[in-house]
């Protein structure tokens, strides 16, 4: 038998249930993974709410949450030649993450740096992943670049810094409380805007007085026009999230306030675009797990790049599994710094 937490349908923290199941078993070019951490991401929330596209697409209900896992590989599958019995991984997940075993195909599935835990290899490829697909595969960094990043404390932020820093990026970071000025210093940033103490975009302004290469935002509509705003000519701003229109408390959507929030997030028209002589992309990496050409080259770089000693394991935060609910206030509270992990 397995356990995995399975929410049957959307709501609060209730929604969180755990469950006994049958264990898994892998098909051809499979590998299951008896999971050791699995890492919690603010999009777990979304899915608990029934507003995260692709698991309404794909999944629907039930569903148990979690796009990033570490363990040891219990059984392979006809055809694996990555991967044997006992070989300790890091795995992306499409959903089910949260789970005592996972069944993924085995390119999903990739080693643990030396000298990472479980709890910070599972809290690596996700938020990495996010970043590096940012930052390489859309803006197309450069050196010598100026680049501003929001949330710049979380686990996608830190990760930002970091890419930003080996790439001779200029990284100014966000945060929005003091406790977090410093830890973003120490990820990389240059220098450290805290919301709480000045005025975000005059400070941006002062910062980059010929506007950013790029934006690096996943708030929404509580700051996208001003991104957008800030940008220098030819400069992309990269939407991954919107997380100001959803609740911060009480684990329950209110749905005037998601509708106001929706209402207020930018429409950016095309000839704008041409005249302003900028671009806006945004994305999902749940929907590019089936692209194994860029997940491939993402994470060889991102391994390559430990190795290297340019990336760091993540700061990580330890939640018992029985107390997701828990992670996923922490999660929406906005206070948490760098990444938080269920031990299984």
């Amino acid at each position: 038998m397995m356990k995995k937490i399975v929410v049957h349908k959307a709501g609060g923290y209730e929604r969180l249930v755990v469950e006994n199941h049958p264990g898994l078993a892998p098909g051809p070019g499979e590998i299951v993974i008896s999971v050791e951490a699995a890492g919690v991401n603010y999009a777990d929330c979304c899915v608990r709410w029934g507003v995260y596209e692709s698991a309404r697409k794909y999944v629907g209900w039930p569903i148990t949450p979690g796009f990033e896992v570490a363990g040891k590989v219990k059984a392979v599958g006809e055809g694996v030649k990555r991967w044997k019995a006992g070989d300790a991984v890091m795995a992306v997940t499409f959903f089910n993450g949260y789970a005592s075993e996972v069944k993924v195909p085995e390119i999903h599935a990739f080693p643990i740096p030396q000298g990472f835990s479980m709890a910070e290899a599972a809290g690596f490829p996700s938020v990495y992943m996010t970043a590096y697909h940012a930052l390489h595969q859309l803006v197309r960094i450069r050196p010598g670049g100026t680049i501003l990043v929001h949330s710049a404390a979380g686990g996608v932020g830190t990760a930002l810094l970091q890419l930003a820093r080996s790439a001779g990026f200029r990284a100014i970071g966000v945060v929005g409380s003091s406790h977090k000025v410093e830890v973003a210093k120490r990820f990389g940033a240059d220098e450290v805007i805290d919301k709480s103490k000045v005025s975000l975009w005059d400070e941006a302004k002062r910062l980059a007085p010929d506007g950013y290469d790029a934006v690096l935002d996943a708030n929404g509509a509580e700051t996208l026009r001003q991104s957008y705003k800030h940008l220098a000519p030819t400069g992309k701003l990269i939407a991954y999230g919107s997380h100001t229109i959803l609740p911060k408390e009480g684990g329950r959507l209110n749905y005037l306030k998601l509708a106001a929030g929706f209402l207020k997030i930018p429409r950016f028209h095309p000839l704008a675009l041409l005249s302003d002589n900028k671009s806006v992309a945004g994305f999902n990496l749940s929907f590019l797990f089936a692209r194994t050409d860029l997940l491939d080259e993402g994470m060889g770089a991102l391994l390559a790049g430990v190795r290297e000693g340019k990336i760091r394991p993540p700061v990580v935060n330890l939640y018992p599994f029985a107390e997701s609910g828990r992670a996923h206030a922490a999660i929406e509270s906005g206070k948490t710094v760098g990444k938080l992990i269920l031990e299984i």
